[in-house]
């Protein structure tokens, strides 16, 4: 008789403690497969081979580059300057990578909201400001090194994904 009410709270304590792991699971695992859907799609852009990425290019210093992420909320910053950088370049194939990128931005703010973590406003923004003069002068150049460094960055985000516990 009184292994029913102890089975019944045991159930219970496992129903709670995994009712909060597989979501955040779940959101984990889903933020990885839109990560490697967009270099899949950076992949695909044929153009993008025909200048090397390695070739320096003034005046793009402003396109981030691949460093280590601290923090979901760092995540959410470089991706928001990629995705205004993005927005400006007319093609189809950008269009479609940032809304990718909005998607992508979303779901780690669902992670980082289940995992109780702040984020911070995307302050990088700000140095963009002569995006379009930069733009009108070396569109092509800015479209690939964004998308190589970007490509890069996506990298960077699938390994620190499994190794960021906390906020």
């Amino acid at each position: 008789m009184h292994c029913v009410p102890l089975f019944c709270f045991l159930w219970f304590c496992h129903h709670l403690y995994y009712n909060q792991a597989v979501p955040i699971r779940k959101v984990q695992d889903d933020t990885k497969t839109l990560t490697k859907t967009i270099i899949t799609r950076i992949n695909d852009i044929s153009h993008m081979y025909s200048i090397s990425a390695k070739q320096r290019v003034t005046g793009l210093d402003f396109i981030p580059g691949l460093h280590p992420f601290q923090s979901l909320s760092d995540m959410d910053q470089t991706l928001a300057i990629y995705q205004q950088i993005l927005s400006n370049l007319s093609s189809r194939n950008m269009v479609q990578i940032s809304n990718d990128l909005e998607n992508l931005r979303d779901l780690l703010h669902l992670l980082g909201s289940l995992k109780s973590c702040p984020f911070d406003e995307a302050d990088g923004l700000s140095a963009l400001g002569n995006l379009e003069g930069v733009m009108e002068a070396s569109l092509y150049s800015t479209e690939v090194v964004t998308l190589s460094r970007l490509q890069k960055s996506l990298y960077g985000m699938l390994q620190q994904l499994d190794l960021i516990h906390g906020c």
